[in-house]
């Protein structure tokens, strides 16, 4: 027990000293971006200035956001987002002031009102989230004070960068940074005046120059953003709001595929998307990530979507003719050609993650009871018969596995009340509680609480009755339908990708 607390000490001593070494890397390339004159003391405090609020931003991170601390990729890109903001403003402070004396117009001391700080905190509420940008926006706002030598300038790029990171809180579309831009350039100018106001120069030659500067700092930074923000995506991997909605789209070449090749389970990933998105806010989870999560967590049944019954349009499953470990092993293959179809297309680490853990490590209980049944001697091993896993790792990898089960299982209701659908979502949501399926993620008592009311009440409205059509009547047609419509009935639960949850459920009821 000693050896192993040793090994785990020096591991996370490791871990830490790395993460400290980031720190004076960055720390490094900051102060060589606030340098202004030569001297060893200068850039010496310059360096320990930048290090003490690194290190204030790395303590924020690990009291709010540990998450990214386990993600080396995310922190270097925050230590790139200081470091390129700072670089970027001095390279624009050239650019205006060999401008400016080009012109001929505006004084060297306005200048300073056009450089676009704001870019850096609305790229980082972009790529990471609000409260980031926030501790992002203080420590990049005094940085830029040091270099410019300006007690004033700190009080206008932090308010800039935080309205630049609020006009992007709910970004959808590329094209919402034009509004944000506009307001980033709006709130300037009322800063700079209020500024000019405090310094007493809002009535001099400088005033106007100024204020334009400052209006002029929001193209800059939609400009910015906007060329800066796919590279980013790109190089280190990080998935933006825009980049799920993007995925959305039914001209997505894996969403068309699933779309025309098994309509049965894009319509099962459609209604899944609406049940996850319901319950992801109430669990504080994104629920644009876990409605996109939905829609690709079953693209492996493109491969051979006519095992999967949801996909099957004659009334004889499929499985009735193979034995029950092939029946179970293409069943789990959906899983793997699932990831591998996401590699493929270049879907993001989330998604991928996601299809690999959506059924965790559960047993196709229908499949390993009819090898049973057909074993004399000896049972089968549960190996065999479960799925490869991970268990969800994550609150949305469990929202979906959970939303997956209870969409499949509803199928079984014939008279969808909604009491009825309540008890089924209570008996297999516990089912996948009580399985351990939800043992290694985030999940709380509470959440699970609420997430049964999400899918309570949004299967109730999907099951929804309907009144009888005057003049028809479609239950006593054609006996041949009645028959082929039992068979698929019957058919469902010889799903071994649902059957695990339907069969506790079906049990119960």
């Amino acid at each position: 027990m000693k050896d192993m607390k040793n090994n785990t000490q020096k591991i996370r001593m490791k871990i830490d000293i790395k993460k400290y070494s980031l720190l004076i890397v960055f720390g490094l390339l900051s102060a060589a971006a606030m340098q202004e004159r030569a001297g060893v003391g200068h850039f010496l405090g310059g360096l320990l200035t930048a290090c003490l609020l690194l290190a204030i931003l790395y303590r924020d991170m690990l009291r709010y956001k540990p998450a990214y601390l386990k993600n080396y990729n995310m922190l270097v890109l925050l230590g790139v987002m200081i470091v390129s903001t700072l670089f970027l403003g001095r390279f624009f402070e050239y650019i205006l002031v060999n401008l400016a004396r080009g012109i001929g117009l505006a004084p060297m001391e306005t200048i300073r009102f056009g450089i676009p700080i704001p870019a850096g905190a609305m790229l980082v509420a972009l790529l990471f989230d609000f409260h980031t940008a926030i501790v992002f926006s203080f420590v990049v706002s005094l940085l830029s004070g040091l270099w410019l030598n300006s007690a004033v300038f700190p009080v206008y790029a932090f308010v800039g960068s935080l309205t630049a990171a609020f006009s992007v809180i709910r970004c959808k579309r590329r094209s919402a940074l034009l509004v944000g831009g506009f307001y980033v350039g709006v709130i300037c100018g009322v800063t700079a005046s209020i500024l000019l106001l405090w310094t007493g120069e809002f009535f001099s030659v400088n005033a106007f120059p100024s204020i334009m500067f400052a209006l002029s700092s929001g193209i800059s930074v939609t400009a910015i953003v906007s060329v800066m923000l796919p590279i980013l995506e790109y190089a280190f991997k990080v998935t933006t709001d825009i980049s799920l909605l993007e995925l959305l789209d039914m001209e997505q070449p894996l969403m068309k595929n699933l779309m025309i090749t098994a309509p049965g389970t894009y319509h099962h990933s459609v209604v899944v998307g609406s049940l996850v998105e319901s319950a992801a806010e109430a669990v504080g989870v994104n629920p644009l990530l876990a409605r996109v999560c939905s829609y690709y967590h079953d693209i492996g049944k493109i491969k051979m979507p006519e095992y999967f019954i949801e996909n099957q349009s004659d009334s004889l499953s499929k499985h009735e003719k193979l034995t029950p470990h092939m029946s179970s092993m293409i069943i789990t293959a959906h899983v793997k050609e699932g990831v591998a179809l996401a590699k493929q297309h270049k879907l993001p680490r989330q998604i991928i993650d996601i299809i690999e853990q959506h059924h965790g490590t559960s047993l196709m209980t229908f499949f390993y009871q009819k090898a049973k049944g057909q074993r004399d001697d000896s049972e089968p091993l549960e190996e065999e018969y479960k799925y490869p896993g991970p268990k969800p790792q994550t609150r949305v990898a469990a929202l979906v596995m959970m939303a997956d089960a209870v969409e499949a299982a509803s199928k079984v209701l014939n008279d969808p009340t909604s009491a009825r659908v309540a008890a089924l979502v209570d008996r297999i949501i516990n089912h996948v509680f009580l399985e351990g399926q939800l043992d290694e993620c985030e999940l709380t008592l509470k959440d699970i609480s609420e997430i049964k009311n999400h899918f309570s009440y949004i299967l109730t409205g999907i099951l929804h009755k309907r009144i009888d059509y005057p003049g028809f009547n479609f239950n006593d047609g054609d006996s041949k339908s009645q028959e082929a419509q039992g068979h698929i009935n019957e058919g469902f639960n010889k799903e071994p990708s649902k059957f695990d949850k339907d069969k506790a459920a079906k049990d119960k009821t």
